[in-house]
C-alpha cells in the first residue's frame, strides 16, 4: 500500500483524486479510504467540489443566487410521488410490461379460442426448442480454443439466465408483422434487449439502485407540495444529495457501452437460433397435408438500391395462426411506457431519465462515438443550461383526456377512418387480384396492380399498428398521472424518451393529452382558447388574432354542436386541419362557456404558440434582413404575414411574364399556383432542401390537385422550383448570403477530411455525424450492413447538411432559453420543436417570454463567434506551418457576411 501511494505522488497525483476523479461500484470507496488510513491514519476525504455557476452571458439572470425563486411543486405529497416511484421500479425491473390492446372488445369465437389453444401449445415446444438450440450453441462455443470470431460471443450468453434469452427470442417472434422485418433491424433490437438487461443487472449487483432509490426518496421533496427544499433546480437539489450520501457506488458510470457491431453479431446469433428452431407442422391449418416440420420464420433477400437486404419473414401459416387468434395483449419494453414518476433529473451525459432503463443524453446514428467523446470531454458546468432544459420539460405531468379517446377507440374499432386519420384494419385492404393458373400469363397491369396491393397492405398493416401501440398505451395510462423523460439529438432538438405513444405524436395523440396540472382561465383564457381553435382549422390564417376570436364568437353554435353530438351532430370539426385537436378544443370551449364563472375555470387544456416559418426568421435576424424579417412577423404589422402566400405571388408574377413571352409551360399553369403548392418546399428550403428535392416535393402537391394534366408533372414541377428558389433569393437576400457562407466554410473543411463541429450560444458542443459507409459483413448470413463507421467524413453531406443543421441548433438554443425563463416565472411549458405550449392563463406571458429570448439570443454575435470558434479548431496560428487548405478556410472564415439595417428590437 505504501508502494502504490508512492507511486502515484512519483507520477505527478494526489491521493485526493481517487476520490474526487475516479468512478466506484459497490463499496469500493469504503475499501479504498481504508486501505489509504492503514498508511496514512490521519487521512481525511476531501471536500466535495463547490457547485460550479454557468457564466452564460444569456442565463446570467436564470442563475443568479439573488434572483432565485422556489422550484414550482406538484400538486402531490411526499407519500404520494414515493409510491409513484416504487411502481415505476417495479415495471423497470420487470423489463417488460404487458397490456391490454384497445381491439379486445370483440367477442370470442369459438375460430380464436381454438387458434389461441394451439398458438399456446405451439409456443410452449418452441420454447423449449428455443432453449435446447441455445444450451447446445453455448457448450459448442465453450469448446472452441481458438479466438475465432464466434468465440467472442460465448461471455455475452453467459450474462443472463437462459430463460431470458429465450424470452426475448419468444417476444421478437410474438411481434413480427406479416410482411416481415429487416434482418439488421431484429438484430440490433435483440442484441440491445440483451444488453438492457445485463444493464439492469448490473445496477443491482454494483448497489447502484440501492443508492438511486435512497437520493430519489428525498430529491421527491423538492417537488411535492409537502415538501421543505426549495431555492434550487432539479439537477442541483440531486447533486447536492448524491455528494451528502458519501459512500457507495457512483451514479455515472459509464463506458460499458457494447460496440454496435456486437450488438449486430449477437442478435444475429439469436435471430439464427430462431430460425433454426422454430417450426410448425405443415398441416396444422390443412389436415390433408403431410405432417412435415417447417420453418416458422424463413430468411430472405430482397433488394433496396444496389444493397441486398436481408429480410425475415413468418410462414403464412403462423401469421394466420396469431391473426385467428386476435389475441388482446400486448407486450413492450417498460422504457415504450410514460414514466409513473418524476424522471430522474440529469445531470450528466451519463446519468438521468428513467430510474433504471439506459437512456442516452445524445441520440445519434448506430456505430457513431464522436458525439459521446464530445459530451465527456465539455466540462460539466458547460451542459448546465441544457441539462436543465431537459429536465424541466420532463418534469411537467400529462393525464389523459378520456372523453376524447373514448371517441378515438370507438372508431378505431368500427372499420377506422381515413379521412380522420385513424387507419383502417386489414380486412379493408384491397383484394389482390385473382391469379391466372400459370403465372408467366399475367400482364404488365396484372403484375402492377398486385404489387400495388401488397404495397397496400404492408402501409396499412404499419399504420395500423402504429394507431394500435398509441391508443393502447394510452387506454393503459388513462386513470394516471404521468411524465414523459426528454433527450436530445446531435443538434440539441429535444425529444421525448418514450417512442410510441408522446406530445410529439400526430393530430391524434395530441389531443388527447391534457397537463396534469390545471389553472383557472382568468380574464384573457377563454378568448385564447377560442383562437387557439381557429388556428386548429387553418382557416383563418392571414387574419389578425381579434378577426380569429370574433369568427369563433360567430360559430358558437357550431362549436358547441361539434362538442355535444361529436359523431351524430353536424361534424363541423371533422372538415378542419387538426380534427382530433379541434374537438377537444370545442369540448374544452363548451365546459368554459358554461361555468358560472369562465375566468374562474379550472383548465387541463395545453395551448400552443406556433413559430411561423422557424427557420427563416433565424435568418432574417442573423442578416438584420428588414424585407425577410417584415414576411416571417418579427416585426409589429397590423395583420399576420405569411411567406408562403407572398412566395406563392411572386412566384405567379414570374409565370404571368413567362406566359405572355409564350413559355408553354407557365400557359399551363394557370390557376394551379398557390399558397399549398410552395409551401412545403419554401419551408424546406431553409433547412436544404435540394432543388431535386424540392421538384419532387412540387409534383406531389401538383399530383393532389386533380385537374392538373398528369403529362406536365415532371415539366411544371421543374419551372416552378426554379422559380421558387429565384423568388426566395429576391426576398431574403441576407438569408442566401448567410447560407451560402456555411456551405462554402463546410465544405472546405470537410475537404480537409475533417467533420464540422460548433458550440451552441448555449455550450452545447456539436458534431456532424456524417461518414461515408462502407459495408461490413456481419454473421452467417453474410449480410451486407452498409455502416457509416468512423472513417472519412462524407463532404457532400458535411457541406450541405450543416446549414441545415447550424439553424436547428439554435432554434433549439432558443427554446431552450424559453423553457428556462418560463420555468423561472412558474409557467407550465413543453414544446414541440418550434411550437410552445403552455396553459390559456400563461400565453400572453409565455409569449413575451418567446421574444425576449429570440431577442436576447440573436443580441449575441452568433457568425462572429462561430467563426472565431472555427478559426481556432481549423486554422493553424502560426502562419509558416499553416497548409494551403487553412489559408483558404481562414480567408473563408474571416469573411463573415455583411448585416442590413434591421432593428431586433421591433420584435418585442
Amino acid at each position: 500500500l505504501f508502494r502504490c501511494v508512492q507511486q502515484l505522488k512519483n507520477d505527478g497525483f494526489h491521493v485526493d483524486e481517487l476520490f474526487q476523479k475516479c468512478l466506484f461500484e459497490d463499496d469500493e470507496k469504503e475499501k479504498v479510504l481504508k486501505a489509504i488510513r492503514i498508511v496514512d491514519p490521519n487521512y481525511q476525504l476531501p471536500p466535495p467540489p463547490n457547485p460550479q455557476t454557468c457564466k452564460s452571458s444569456l442565463l446570467q439572470d436564470f442563475y443568479s443566487k439573488e434572483k432565485t425563486v422556489s422550484y414550482p411543486k406538484l400538486d402531490f405529497s411526499v407519500q404520494e410521488l414515493q409510491e409513484r416511484f416504487q411502481q415505476q421500479l417495479e415495471m423497470e425491473l420487470d423489463n417488460t410490461v404487458t397490456i391490454e390492446s384497445v381491439e379486445s372488445a370483440k367477442p370470442l369465437t369459438p375460430q380464436a379460442i381454438k387458434a389461441r389453444k394451439l398458438l399456446a401449445s405451439l409456443r410452449s415446444q418452441w420454447h423449449d426448442s428455443i432453449l435446447q438450440a441455445l444450451q447446445k450453441s453455448k457448450l459448442k462455443m465453450s469448446k472452441v480454443k481458438t479466438a475465432s470470431g464466434y468465440n467472442t460471443l460465448y461471455p455475452y450468453l453467459c450474462l443472463l439466465p437462459d430463460e431470458e434469452y429465450v424470452g426475448i427470442m419468444l417476444q421478437t417472434l410474438n411481434t413480427l408483422s406479416p410482411q416481415g422485418e429487416s434482418l439488421a433491424v431484429l438484430a440490433r433490437e435483440l442484441g440491445s434487449k440483451v444488453y438492457d438487461r445485463y444493464i439492469t443487472q448490473r445496477k443491482l449487483r454494483s448497489r447502484q439502485l440501492e443508492k438511486v432509490q435512497e437520493v430519489y426518496e428525498d430529491y421527491i421533496h423538492l417537488l411535492a407540495k409537502d415538501g421543505q427544499p426549495d431555492k434550487y433546480l432539479p439537477r442541483e437539489y440531486w447533486e447536492k444529495l448524491v455528494a451528502e450520501a458519501g459512500f457507495g457506488p457512483s451514479l455515472n458510470l459509464k463506458d460499458c457501452s457494447w460496440p454496435y457491431m456486437l450488438l449486430m453479431r449477437l442478435g444475429m446469433h439469436l435471430l439464427e437460433l430462431l430460425v433454426q428452431s422454430v417450426k410448425v407442422p405443415r398441416n396444422t391449418l390443412n389436415c390433408r397435408l403431410e405432417p412435415k416440420l417447417i420453418p416458422v420464420l424463413y430468411h430472405i433477400y430482397s433488394f433496396h438500391s444496389s444493397w441486398q437486404v436481408g429480410l425475415i419473414k413468418p410462414h403464412p401459416i403462423f401469421s394466420q395462426i396469431v391473426s385467428d387468434a386476435a389475441e388482446t395483449l400486448l407486450t413492450f419494453n417498460s422504457s415504450a411506457i410514460p414514466m409513473l414518476c418524476p424522471p430522474v433529473p440529469w445531470t450528466s451525459p451519463n446519468f438521468g431519465a428513467f430510474v433504471l432503463n439506459d437512456t442516452t443524453l445524445m441520440r445519434f446514428v448506430d456505430g457513431a462515438v464522436q458525439h459521446q467523446l464530445l459530451l465527456e470531454q465539455c466540462p460539466p458546468v458547460n451542459l448546465h443550461p441544457v441539462l436543465d432544459a431537459l429536465n424541466q420539460l420532463g418534469n411537467c405531468a400529462w393525464k389523459i383526456n378520456q372523453p376524447v379517446l373514448d371517441i378515438i377507440i370507438s372508431i378505431f374499432n368500427d372499420k377506422g377512418n381515413e379521412k380522420l386519420d385513424i387507419p383502417p384494419p386489414i380486412s379493408e385492404a384491397p383484394r389482390l387480384p385473382a391469379a391466372p393458373s400459370n403465372s408467366s400469363a399475367w400482364s404488365k397491369s396484372q403484375k402492377h396492380t398486385l404489387l400495388q396491393c401488397k404495397k397496400k397492405t404492408a402501409e396499412m398493416h404499419s399504420l395500423r399498428m402504429d394507431a394500435l401501440y398509441k391508443l393502447s398505451i394510452a387506454n393503459y395510462v388513462r386513470d394516471k398521472v404521468f411524465w414523459f423523460p426528454h433527450n436530445m439529438d446531435f443538434r440539441g432538438r429535444t425529444y421525448p424518451c418514450p417512442p410510441y405513444f408522446n406530445h410529439l405524436g400526430n393530430d391524434v395523440t395530441r389531443a388527447i393529452l391534457l397537463f396534469a396540472e390545471g389553472r383557472p382561465l382568468g380574464p384573457r383564457g377563454l378568448d385564447w382558447l377560442k383562437i387557439h381553435l381557429i388556428n386548429l382549422t387553418g382557416l383563418k390564417k392571414k387574419n389578425t388574432l381579434q378577426e380569429r376570436l370574433e369568427y369563433a364568437n360567430e360559430i358558437m353554435e357550431e362549436i358547441l354542436d361539434s362538442a355535444d353530438h361529436p359523431l351524430t351532430g353536424r361534424k363541423w370539426w371533422m372538415n378542419t386541419d387538426e380534427p382530433w385537436q379541434a374537438l377537444a378544443c370545442c369540448m374544452e370551449i363548451a365546459k368554459a362557456s358554461r361555468s358560472p364563472d369562465p375566468a374562474a375555470y379550472i383548465s387541463h387544456f395545453p395551448v400552443h404558440q406556433d413559430g411561423s416559418c422557424n427557420g427563416l426568421q433565424h435568418y432574417a435576424a442573423l442578416g438584420r434582413d428588414l424585407i425577410g424579417a417584415i414576411s416571417v412577423n418579427l416585426m409589429p404589422c397590423s395583420v399576420p404575414q405569411d411567406v408562403y402566400s407572398v412566395v406563392a405571388q411572386q412566384v405567379e408574377e414570374f409565370r404571368k411574364k413567362d406566359a405572355e413571352q409564350g413559355v408553354k409551360i407557365a400557359q399551363v399553369l394557370q390557376g394551379f399556383i398557390s399558397r399549398k403548392v410552395v409551401k412545403q418546399t419554401v419551408m424546406t428550403v431553409v433547412y436544404g432542401v435540394t432543388r431535386y428535392g424540392g421538384r419532387l416535393q412540387m409534383e406531389k402537391r401538383l399530383k393532389e390537385i386533380d385537374e392538373f394534366p398528369e403529362e406536365y408533372l415532371w415539366e411544371a414541377s421543374h419551372y416552378l422550383v426554379k422559380q421558387v428558389f429565384n423568388g426566395i433569393k429576391e426576398m431574403f437576400s441576407a438569408t442566401r448570403d448567410i447560407q451560402n457562407w456555411l456551405t462554402e466554410s463546410a465544405k472546405l473543411i470537410a475537404q480537409s477530411g475533417r467533420t464540422v463541429e460548433w458550440v451552441t450560444p448555449l455550450g452545447l458542443p456539436i458534431v456532424q455525424p456524417y461518414y461515408r459507409s462502407r459495408s461490413t459483413v456481419v454473421s452467417v448470413w453474410c449480410v451486407h450492413l452498409p455502416l457509416a463507421l468512423p472513417w472519412k467524413p462524407d463532404t457532400v453531406k458535411q457541406k450541405n447538411a450543416f446549414p441545415p443543421n447550424f439553424i436547428h441548433s439554435l432554434d433549439s438554443t432558443h427554446m431552450m432559453l424559453t423553457a428556462l425563463h418560463c420555468l423561472r416565472q412558474g409557467l407550465t411549458f413543453v414544446s414541440v420543436h418550434d411550437c410552445y405550449w403552455t396553459h390559456a392563463l400563461t400565453v400572453d406571458v409565455m409569449n413575451q417570454i418567446c421574444r425576449q429570448q429570440f431577442v436576447a439570443l440573436h443580441s449575441e454575435k452568433i457568425l462572429q463567434d462561430l467563426s472565431k470558434f472555427m478559426l481556432e479548431k481549423y486554422c493553424s496560428p502560426d502562419r509558416e506551418t499553416r497548409a494551403l487548405w487553412q489559408n483558404k478556410l481562414m480567408e473563408q472564415l474571416s469573411n463573415v457576411p455583411q448585416t442590413g439595417e434591421f432593428n431586433l428590437q421591433k420584435v418585442m
